[in-house]
């Protein structure tokens, strides 16, 4: 009876403890959602009860016809794209490259690469300022490319060498006897294979940019130039602004991407993993 009691008693605050913690995180998105349909501007006239205020799309109408916000999903795309592309390119090839051959200074350019990851990236702004304005990077989409880019490489090398690593040996040298090159070798054989990775690096890759803030306002300057992040924050959340309803409408349409890339690639993630697998 009373073994019964104590497991009635530990499932109950399993219960409890597991619905607690889902409200603790759960609350938070709900009052950004609430916070883009509710009326008012400041987040301290929002009531504590998501959508207690009641619900309206001005703020999604602001978004559109008052600010550049169409302009700076349009830059963030194209530099989310770009960058997990790019990302994808250089760091599979040259995974590829270190996994697959040997040179001079080959384990002392991983180590570098590593040592490079280590420390943050803002400890080099600096220097990636004056490198962009002595390129005419500045306030380029191309410029924020690169500076993503260079911060992506040396990890994901790391990351895709070390699945590539698990590949056989063997099918590049069957594809050899048949007289194919490396860089089909690499096409046909490595790339295919290595698909469940290479489709997380080209998530992680896009997924960077929409978050950034720091970079966009280091490289960033007009308006017209500027990312999700950047434009909905020095628009809405300044000294001098606190309007917090229209900057989560902006960060709620930010969700709709990653929602559609998710349901697009969610069948062809499962699929790669279970098929994916390979024995020497």
């Amino acid at each position: 009876m009373n073994h019964k009691i104590i497991r009635k008693f530990n499932l109950t605050f399993i219960l409890i403890f597991l619905l607690g913690t889902s409200v603790f995180v759960i609350y938070p998105l709900i009052y950004v959602v609430s916070g883009a349909f509710s009326p008012g501007n400041s987040i301290a006239a929002l009531s504590i009860v998501p959508f207690g205020d009641g619900i309206t799309l001005k703020h999604f109408e602001y978004l559109f016809n008052n600010t550049d916000y169409l302009q700076w999903f349009k830059n963030t795309l194209y530099v989310a794209v770009c960058t997990s592309l790019a990302t994808i390119c250089i760091a599979s090839l040259s995974a590829y490259v270190f996994s697959r051959f040997h040179f001079v200074m080959k384990k002392q350019m991983m180590m570098a690469m590593l040592i490079l990851q280590i420390f943050p990236s803002f400890v080099g702004m600096v220097a990636i300022y004056v490198i962009l304005l002595r390129i005419g990077g500045l306030d380029k989409l191309w410029g924020l490319i690169l500076v993503y880019l260079a911060g992506n490489i040396p990890y994901n090398t790391w990351m895709v060498k070390s699945y590539i690593d698990t590949i056989p040996k063997s099918l590049d040298e069957a594809a050899r006897i048949d007289g194919a090159s490396h860089f089909k070798i690499f096409r046909s054989i490595i790339f295919p294979i290595a698909r469940p990775i290479i489709i997380f690096l080209g998530i992680s890759s896009f997924t960077a940019p929409w978050m950034d803030y720091i970079f966009p306002k280091m490289v960033l300057r007009s308006s017209n130039k500027q990312t999700l992040a950047l434009g909905l924050y020095s628009s809405f959340l300044t000294e001098k602004k606190n309007e917090f309803t229209n900057f989560a409408a902006g960060a709620l349409l930010i969700a709709i991407p990653f929602i559609i890339f998710f349901v697009i690639m969610q069948k062809t993630m499962i699929t790669s993993m279970g098929g994916s697998a390979v024995k020497e």
